[in-house]
C-alpha cells in the first residue's frame, strides 16, 4: 500500500525487453535499506524491486501491465514519480492508494492559475464514474484531488511544490497517465450495483 506521497524522482538507466521488460531505475534512495522483493510504486505502478546496486534499483514488468498502464513510453532518461510501500506507523498524508492502476487518462489542457496549474484530464468511460468532485485519484502515483467533474472529463490543481518534487513539471497536453481511482468509491459503487 501507498499514500501517493512521491518520495523521489526516479530516472530509468536501462530498458530491456527478455519477454517481460527490464528496467533498472535511478534514486537517490538509500538502497542499503530496500530488500529484494519490496514493493516501489513507479509512476503509481507498484513494482517489484529484483536487484539492487548503490544508485539504483531493477524491477520485471509484464505485459499485462505495460497494456494497462503507460509504461510503454519508457526510454532512458524518463523521469518517474516514486514512492516506497507504507510501514506501520508511516504518516498518511495522501489517500489510501494500491499501486494497482484502473486505467490510463489523457491531459486535455494545462491552464496557469496564479502560481498554480490547471490540468482537465478525460478518463476511459468505464472509470468516470468514480472520479467524484472534491474526491481523490491517484494520477503518476500522485494523490491529487478532483477540482470538478463533466462526464469523462475532470480537473485538478498542481501546486508549486508538487511540480517541484515530482514529475509534474513535465506535463504536456496529450500526455497519458496512469489513473488509481480511490478505493473507497470503487467498493460503493460495488455495493450500490448489489441493491
Amino acid at each position: 500500500m501507498f499514500t501517493g506521497i512521491v518520495t523521489d524522482i526516479g530516472k530509468i538507466k536501462a530498458l530491456e525487453n527478455r519477454g517481460d521488460l527490464h528496467a533498472r531505475i535511478g534514486t537517490s534512495y538509500d538502497t542499503a535499506g530496500i530488500d529484494i522483493g519490496a514493493s516501489i510504486a513507479c509512476n503509481g505502478v507498484c513494482l517489484t524491486v529484483v536487484d539492487l546496486g548503490p544508485d539504483w534499483f531493477d524491477v520485471v514488468i509484464s505485459a499485462e501491465t505495460i497494456s494497462k498502464t503507460n509504461l510503454d513510453v519508457w526510454a532512458d532518461g524518463t523521469r518517474v514519480n516514486l514512492e516506497r510501500a507504507l510501514k506501520v506507523g508511516d504518516e498518511l498524508g495522501g489517500h489510501i492508494v494500491s499501486g494497482h492502476v484502473d486505467g490510463v487518462a489523457t491531459i486535455l489542457s494545462l491552464v496557469d492559475e496564479g502560481e498554480s496549474t490547471r490540468v482537465t484530464f478525460e478518463a476511459p468511460e468505464a472509470l468516470a464514474k468514480y472520479i467524484a468532485p472534491k474526491g481523490s485519484v491517484a494520477l503518476n502515483g500522485t494523490s491529487l484531488t478532483v477540482n470538478e467533474v463533466d462526464g469523462c472529463r475532470f480537473g485538478v490543481n498542481f501546486i508549486p511544490h508538487t511540480k517541484e518534487v515530482t514529475v509534474w513539471g513535465d506535463a504536456a497536453v496529450g500526455d497519458r497517465i496512469n489513473l488509481e481511482i480511490d478505493t473507497l468509491a470503487r467498493y460503493v459503487a460495488r455495493l450500490r450495483d448489489f441493491d
